[in-house]
């Protein structure tokens, strides 16, 4: 009977330890995700179901061919403009060397153009000469006509000479206008022909540099998928770039929760990479149009007779502050723990068109157009100055 006694007090005894440990694990859980640990009052909008998102850049080419080198793989960090594929460039060369060949030759085309027009003026002076003679000539015989001196035959092959001499004349002027027509209002340097030129210069320089395929941002490789020796298309997603610096926190929230969360408002983040030591903050920036499971690839068809309504959540985005990113970087699909201070609505609302709007912006593809430049000068053989105009 002592011995149940013992037992059963033993079982009661591991009973309520059982009950504490759980009452006290249920406690510290509930502390865990309290927005008061995050900084924030209970006059708060909280949530688990948040995650990390970002942009995912793709590398694609401008133009096809074949890799001949791959600069960077999956999880190295690449900076804004580093060489991360290049492309046979050989058929890029030959056709900027044929480009610069038609551009030397139209320039001196037109070279002569401009000298013709001088030496049809000079023509048109001859034919001018060539019909006064003529004109002279016969007015010398029909003033010698009547003496008998000159007989009517001469007097008719002067008049002959004279019409050969004026219509030399009119074609000679047709030449010089036909010419004028070709150089009037132009140089060398903006003549149509030197300009069509120019343009197939530049565009077989751009061929070229874009056999280069440089970072547009930077941030960690993500997603490689192409190999040494393969022919990639124009336009064909080669790897893509995670921008550390552009990381959001996407926070679906309940439709219920959204009544006073305003775009403006401060929000504490923290992630399980960190631990509760890091608490990431922001503000929000706007929501979606529409809930999840409406952009979902097949959106649920509630139009059914046992039809339950389910809570939706709608995902409200939140931007971060780039030092505290800069210091403890994010990855994407991270969970977070998210609490929105809602204590002010005065804010805009979430659907408030223009409130705040995002913009990105890469510098890197600025430069490709520097090679033209280049290839023109020598062509034409002409100073930097006269290039750019």
């Amino acid at each position: 009977m002592t011995n149940q006694t013992t037992n059963a007090a033993q079982s009661r005894r591991k009973l309520a330890l059982g009950l504490t440990a759980a009452v006290l694990a249920a406690a510290a859980g509930i502390a865990w995700s309290s927005p008061e640990i995050l900084g924030i009052g209970w006059n708060s909008q909280h949530t688990e179901d948040a995650y990390v998102e970002g942009n995912l850049v793709q590398v694609t080419p401008q133009v096809a061919g074949t890799v001949t080198r791959i600069a960077a793989d999956n999880t190295d960090f690449v900076r804004p403009g580093e060489v991360l594929v290049q492309l046979n460039e050989v058929d890029a060369r030959l056709a900027l060397d044929r480009a610069e060949a038609a551009l030397a030759k139209s320039a001196r085309q037109v070279r002569s153009q401009f000298a013709g027009v001088g030496q049809l003026r000079a023509t048109v002076v001859q034919r001018e000469s060539e019909l006064a003679k003529a004109t002279s000539d016969l007015q010398r015989r029909r003033q010698l006509a009547d003496t008998g001196a000159v007989s009517g035959e001469d007097i008719r092959h002067a008049e002959d000479a004279v019409g050969v001499a004026r219509a030399a004349l009119t074609a000679a002027r047709q030449q010089v206008d036909a010419a004028h027509a070709l150089v009037d209002g132009t140089t060398i340097e903006n003549h149509p022909d030197v300009l069509s030129s120019i343009a197939q210069v530049r565009d077989a320089s751009l061929g070229l540099a874009r056999t280069t395929l440089a970072a547009p941002v930077g941030g960690i490789v993500a997603r490689r998928n192409v190999q040494i020796g393969q022919r990639v298309a124009q336009g064909a997603p080669l790897m893509a770039i995670v921008p550390l610096d552009q990381m959001w926190v996407t926070a679906n929230l309940k439709e219920t929760q959204l009544k006073d969360v305003r775009i403006g408002q401060p929000v504490a983040v923290r992630s399980d990479v960190y631990g509760a030591d890091v608490v990431f903050h922001g503000h929000v920036v706007g929501q979606e149009a529409g809930t999840g499971s409406a952009f979902a690839a097949v959106p649920a068809q509630n139009a059914t007779g046992n039809w339950i309504k389910v809570v939706q959540r709608v995902p409200v985005r939140i931007a971060l502050d780039a030092k505290e990113l800069a210091r403890h970087p994010l990855r994407l699909g991270l969970s977070m723990k998210v609490a929105i201070d809602t204590s002010k609505a005065d804010g805009p609302s979430l659907m408030a068109a223009g409130a705040v709007r995002q913009e990105y912006k890469t510098v890197v593809f600025e430069t490709e157009t520097h090679g033209g430049d280049e290839a023109i000068r020598r062509a034409l053989g002409a100073p930097a100055a006269m290039v750019s105009r």
